[in-house]
């Protein structure tokens, strides 16, 4: 580890710098993932905090943060949270106050409540609320006590799933990746083999027609969709006349060609189509400027990528500059228009025929866990997001380095700021036509590791984030769109993270891989919490197959990463026979080239486990050996290429692959109690 992450020394005094950093929320001391303590060097607090906006080069700088900041914590927020059915803390502007007046935003209804020592009355209506008192006003969210959950809100459903990598997924016609119309296919057909839930990758919207940037974990916005997927035979459309891909998918060939058939699909619409788009980009907020932003992004993509390297005029979304483009490019904006209203239009499609397939879950999105800097989100929320840093991971055994995603997030003074409007737009979108989100790097609600512009990894440090009020957001949220929240909460836990999100009913996420006991072995899954998502593996680690055959150590070889030698093969060796000891059934363990019986043996693992939903990526599902994305490259893997043999229905009727689902089905029926087996076929209580 690098001097700028260092062990802690023992009694070392603190200092201004160090009282402002704990004031602002930047943590100057943190526990490692071998339990040791570490400490944050006061050149990088200098500049962490610098970029949230505090200067602290010098005493005088510091005094003045300081001011800036106690001056801010008295100011009147925009929002505050409360829990339903505990008393509601005022603000400290209005903490002086006897009396508040109360009005539901959804009925209108206004009361009046008694105040006392800043705290009024519980409130036992979940939803949001304005406090009006003393000629001011403050936005209030009342959480529920827990999420929509299968346990309480689907009669105790406890089922399965499927992952898929919608672009992997290849249709009966000629297109070089998939879109949501194979997903749409692919939801009728798994609802039929019993299924209740898909999983996707996110469907955020990507760079307007770049193919540089196309993972879906650094979108451009996540507000909007990417538009690429959308599919216009779900809108009542003819669909695109492409021809078929290869084996994988080139990006930059498709992306491209894509965005002109889409162009041209849009010159052929008529009037009707034409009024539709215009009302629904009248309703959705935001919608013009992020067309704006993909059609400046166009025009400008000679001086390169994102709004930071567009002519200085165009920084300002509302500026002078915007609005001539704007007024100037009319129907440019109009066709972004149409890419995003076709992909909600494809979107709500795709959840309309998992339900009425016979899901009671459907398409459970993605939420990645920030955006590109240069992106739309980020041009469109200056003052909301974070400038001059971006998040990443500290050093670990794994990466001694530390890693740099490279993206930006929210900001948690900006948030505060904005009474968390684009922290509930970002939700909502989430949400919208899906039955669950899953929230990628969910500790990011409680803690993210910022590193400041051109610094390595080491030269990060955490930075809270006011987890009471995201997840009581969190909760009401799901409450009001009666989906599931599961979070993806592997590696390192803050302090406190498992029991407040347990408490909410949020899934957590337990990996076949990443279960073990106390000896090194591996946990069986019938042991696993009942608030999780239990799973074989995620889209970043080794398919079973491909783990049990060594295909990722024989990846980590060719690239010259990792411990990837003898001792490494030894080591799988011996947690071959550890997870065989769990999943074998006493049966002779397979050879490593013979991986077929493994990964019947870990699908028929994760559905006994005591999970409330089992999810299997369609690469176990298939057996293949090769992952969807290996996590630290970009060019070394063909991450997000890959493409499925055949149409989903070819590729299904296996004769072995049929006998994997069938055996995931019936023992997801028969691993409950039966009552929890008659209640799979329960309508659900929404």
């Amino acid at each position: 580890m690098s001097l700028d992450v260092a062990a802690a020394p023992k009694c070392e005094p603190r200092t201004p710098l160090h009282d402002l950093a704990a004031a602002v929320g930047v943590m100057r001391s943190w526990r490692s993932a071998e339990g040791s303590e570490c400490l944050v060097a006061d050149e990088v607090l200098v500049s962490v905090l610098g970029a949230l906006g505090y200067a602290a080069g010098s005493d005088g700088e510091i005094r003045q943060s300081f001011a800036r900041w106690r001056e801010e914590a008295l100011a009147l927020p925009g929002l505050i949270t409360a829990e339903q059915g505990s008393p509601v803390r005022l603000p400290k502007a209005l903490a002086h106050l006897h009396r508040v007046d109360l009005v539901s935003e959804d009925s209108g209804i206004s009361r009046a409540l008694p105040a006392h020592n800043g705290l009024v009355m519980a409130i036992e209506e979940p939803g949001y609320y304005r406090l009006h008192a003393g000629g001011q006003s403050v936005r209030l969210a009342v959480a529920p006590h827990r999420a929509f959950s299968l346990g309480h809100d689907l009669h105790g459903l406890r089922t399965w799933g499927a992952a898929i990598q919608i672009p992997s997924l290849k249709k009966h016609g000629p297109a070089p990746f998939g879109d949501l119309g194979a997903l749409a296919d692919a939801a009728v057909r798994f609802a039929g083999l019993g299924a209740d839930a898909l999983a996707i990758s996110p469907v955020h919207a990507v760079f307007a027609g770049q193919s540089s940037g196309f993972s879906p974990y650094a979108p451009s916005s996540r507000l909007f969709l990417n538009a690429a997927l959308a599919a216009p035979e779900l809108a009542g459309l003819e669909p695109y006349a492409e021809p078929e891909g290869s084996a994988l998918i080139d990006w930059d060939e498709a992306l491209p060609r894509r965005l002109e058939s889409m162009r041209k699909l849009h010159a052929a619409c008529g009037s009707e189509v034409r009024e539709q788009v215009d009302a629904w980009a009248a309703k959705v907020a935001g919608a013009y400027g992020h067309a704006l932003f993909d059609a400046l992004s166009l025009h400008f993509a000679a001086h390169g990528r994102g709004w930071k390297n567009w002519p200085s005029g165009y920084h300002d979304p509302s500026g002078r500059e915007a609005k001539r483009f704007a007024g100037d490019h009319a129907e440019e904006i109009r066709f972004h228009l149409f890419a995003q209203w076709l992909a909600a239009r494809s979107m709500k499609c795709v959840q309309q025929s998992a339900l009425e397939a016979g899901m009671k879950i459907g398409i459970v999105k993605d939420l990645a866990v920030g955006i590109d800097p240069l992106g739309s989100d980020a041009w469109a929320m200056q003052e909301s997001v974070l400038s001059g840093l971006t998040i990443g991971a500290p050093p670990d055994p794994l990466g001694p380095d530390g890693q740099n995603w490279g993206l930006t997030s929210f900001s948690p003074r900006g948030l505060v700021a904005s009474g968390f409007e684009p922290w509930l737009a970002m939700l909502r979108a989430g949400l919208r036509d899906a039955g669950g989100l899953r929230i990628d790097h969910a500790f990011g609600l409680a803690r993210l590791w910022v590193i400041p512009e051109g610094e390595p990894a080491s030269k990060g440090a955490y930075l809270n984030y006011p987890i009471h009020d995201l997840t009581r957001l969190v909760a009401l949220e799901s409450h009001r769109a009666q989906a599931l929240i599961v979070t993806e909460d592997l590696g390192t836990r803050p302090p406190g993270f498992d029991h407040l999100l347990s408490d909410r009913e949020f899934l957590g996420m337990r990996v076949l891989w990443f279960e073990r006991d106390d000896d090194g072995g591996f946990q069986a899954a019938s042991r696993y919490d009942r608030s999780s998502a239990a799973m074989t593996g995620t889209h970043d680690t080794a398919t079973v197959a491909g783990w049990w055959s060594g295909r990722d150590l024989e990846w980590n070889r060719a690239l010259g990463r990792g411990a990837a030698g003898e001792a490494a093969d030894d080591r799988r060796s011996a947690d071959r026979a550890a997870l065989w000891r769990t999943i074998g059934e006493g049966k002779p363990q397979p050879l490593p080239s013979e991986p077929a019986d493994a990964v019947e043996a870990a699908i028929r693992e994760i559905a006994r486990a005591g999970s409330d939903l089992a999810i299997v990526p369609l690469e176990d599902i298939l057996g293949l050996e090769e992952q969807p994305n290996l996590p630290g490259t970009v060019d070394e893997h063909p991450n997000w290429r890959r493409r499925m043999a055949a149409p989903l229905d070819a590729i299904l009727d296996g004769e072995r692959v049929a006998a994997r689902i069938a055996m995931l089905d019936g023992r997801r029926s028969m691993a409950f109690p039966e009552e929890d087996a008659a209640s799979r076929s329960a309508p659900p209580a929404v």
